[in-house]
């Protein structure tokens, strides 16, 4: 069976739930232990497409009322980067804030844009990014030896 987001899966169903499921206990974590869980999947992954993000989002909304709503943002964006990691593609994850008036967000974004949200990119003044998977070719090394320059 073809996953939510081009890739073959053997149970399309089970592997969104595991992505949901997996996001709601990383939800329930303080935001810095977010950020180093994220930084633990990896890297070797092909940037995903904004189609892909908007696949994965849409099955997630489908298979979570939680996650549906917009008060489910951090949730459903922590399944979305999930789902499309278990198919080894990367994505950039963010949270950030808007002062006036003050909101709260965490979306994915593909390309340097964010997927399926219904506010313009630069709404959210990002306070958190992770990419996820070195998504972004522009990411920086993942380790941590200082570099060296001649």
């Amino acid at each position: 069976m073809t996953g939510p987001i081009g890739t073959r899966w053997p149970d399309r169903r089970a592997s969104v739930r595991a992505a949901v499921a997996g996001a709601r206990v990383l939800a329930a974590l303080p935001p810095e232990r977010i950020r180093r869980m994220l930084n633990r999947f990896g890297s070797g992954s092909v940037p995903a497409t904004a189609e892909q993000v908007l696949a994965a989002r849409e099955a997630v909304v489908r298979a979570s009322a939680r996650c549906a709503v917009e008060a489910g943002c951090l949730q459903r964006s922590l399944a979305v980067v999930l789902l499309c990691r278990m198919s080894g593609l990367g994505v950039v994850w963010r949270t950030g804030v808007r002062s006036r008036p003050f909101r709260a967000h965490a979306w994915v974004e593909a390309g340097g844009s964010p997927v399926g949200e219904p506010y313009p990119a630069g709404y959210f003044t990002p306070i958190v990014t992770v990419r996820v998977g070195a998504a972004d070719p522009l990411a920086a090394p993942r380790s941590r030896q200082p570099e060296t320059h001649p």
